[in-house]
């Protein structure tokens, strides 16, 4: 390597180096989806953020290289000759594959350490025999909050089978619970979106899906169909979810006890399938 390619080169790190430093502390600071508000949205919240700090020096590096590129070894005006030929440098090559790898095998163990918990029962199943559970609020595996989802055209019903089976048209969940999810549908296929608790599952008819959420923060948030599901499927969206506390979640499950709150539904099943249509119909 030349005097010349090394203060190319040196150049380059240095700015490299720098402009990294300076990413990397403003990636960091970037508030990233889901957010906080349960275990789940906490968890992907943490990856993407990871991700986008291991990505920023990677894409400054490439960026700060063809601008570098664009301008130092530029053509001079009114010339026109080839460059002179390089045949690569070995030992950037090689620092750039064991770079590469690093951070592949880094994310692949990341990557294995969640399907192992997923595959351990704590994310996502399915299964088209359940059994809802009638356990009361708590934090242990045996005292899960059981909350049926049913979709239909074109909005989500909610059923808390611990409670009498009182249904509601909007999700309200207590702080510092785990909750178990059960998504099914009464006529075609839906998807149960609860964007700020980094819950999603398919609502298929005759299939019971299970999501877990553990809930740490008070506050709303949105639920919407991600299953393109008919005409007004944009329109099936319920902006008024939200996590309470212990005591307003009593209250208001209360409520719904009082008020009879329930058979806005066909009679519970743990899981649908449509109506047989009838003939002239």
């Amino acid at each position: 390597m030349s005097r010349t390619d090394r203060t190319h080169a040196l150049r380059l790190l240095v700015a490299w180096a720098v402009l990294s430093v300076i990413g990397v502390v403003i990636a960091m600071q970037v508030h990233l989806p889901p957010g906080n508000q349960s275990q789940q949205s906490t968890d992907t919240t943490g990856l993407l953020q990871l991700m986008l700090v291991i990505s920023t020096p990677v894409f400054i590096g490439v960026v700060l290289f063809i601008l570098y590129s664009a301008f130092a070894f530029r053509q001079k005006a009114g010339a026109l000759e080839d460059g002179p030929a390089y045949h690569g440098n070995f030992r950037l090559q090689v620092a750039w594959v064991a770079i590469t790898a690093v951070i592949v095998f880094i994310l692949a163990g990341l990557g294995i350490s969640g399907l192992a918990a997923t595959s351990s029962g704590t994310n996502f199943t399915s299964s088209t025999q359940p059994a809802l559970a009638t356990a009361s609020v708590g934090t242990t595996a045996a005292d899960r909050l059981q909350v049926q989802v049913i979709a239909q055209q074109w909005y989500f019903t909610y059923r808390y089978p611990a409670y009498g089976g009182v249904e509601s048209l909007h999700l309200i969940l207590p702080v510092d619970s785990n909750v178990v999810i059960h998504v099914t549908s009464t006529d075609i296929i839906h998807s149960f979106w609860a964007y700020q608790l980094g819950v999603k599952a398919d609502a298929n008819p005759g299939v019971d899906n299970l999501a877990y959420v553990t809930t740490l923060h008070t506050g709303s948030f949105t639920v919407r169909c991600a299953e393109l599901c008919g005409i007004w499927h944009g329109n099936m969206v319920d902006t008024n979810g939200a996590v309470v506390s212990q005591a307003d979640f009593a209250t208001w499950i209360a409520g719904l006890q009082k008020a009879g709150a329930t058979q806005v539904l066909p009679p519970y099943q743990p899981f649908y399938f449509p109506s047989p249509r009838v003939k002239g119909t």
